[in-house]
């Protein structure tokens, strides 16, 4: 599953990822709807993490769930 795919089943992987990081609100999740660097964005927000550990515990969060990482944008 990509993250498109994981976007199209939002519904289902907001609770997972309530599971996961708990301190998100269902409002933001709601928000958030599967979008891969607005769920980054809050994950840094909410917990205090760097950008990249924030996209390094997303990675690992989706392998876990048989995700595989896509890739993103780097900035140059």
């Amino acid at each position: 599953m990509n993250w498109d795919q994981i976007e199209g089943n939002w519904k289902q992987m907001k609770g997972k990822a309530k599971e996961q990081w708990g301190k998100l609100t269902d409002d933001q999740l709601d928000v958030i709807a599967g979008k891969r660097d607005q769920l980054v964005g809050k994950i840094q927000e909410q917990y205090g993490y760097t950008k990249e550990r924030a996209e390094e515990e997303l990675d690992r969060w989706a392998k876990q769930h048989d995700f595989p990482r896509t890739e993103h944008p780097s900035k140059h």
